[in-house]
């Protein structure tokens, strides 16, 4: 299976963006019963778990970007999908999906720049 994120790009400080993970491949049984998370990665540091989905529809949330982002996803389209609001500077990296088990193949990711 190979991830596919899209949706990134440049906003202005207080903007929204939309960020989607394909999972290539998968089949509906194994896609839907995968907790899936985001990740985001600034250059010289770690990768940070953002937001994770479970397979029960629970989600949960970095504090910090809590009350801001939301994850959901379609099954049918095996997708999970990051809805970002009033984005900060402090959110722009580089956005990754996986599964909790992190076996998928790795996507190389969406940017996302906020400018202040």
């Amino acid at each position: 299976v190979r991830l596919v994120e899209s949706g990134g790009g440049l906003v202005q400080a207080g903007g929204s963006l939309k960020l989607s993970c394909k999972a290539s491949g998968s089949i509906l049984s194994d896609f839907s019963s995968s907790p899936m998370n985001w990740y985001r990665q600034i250059p010289g540091k770690g990768r940070e778990l953002v937001a994770r989905h479970g397979s029960d529809g629970s989600a949960t949330y970095v504090d910090s970007v809590k009350d801001r982002f939301t994850i959901y996803r379609d099954n049918s389209k095996r997708t999970v999908y990051l809805q970002m609001n009033r984005l900060k500077p402090e959110d722009a990296a580089v956005y990754t999906c996986n599964r909790d088990s992190g076996d998928w193949t790795w996507g190389q990711g969406t940017q996302v720049t906020v400018a202040s």
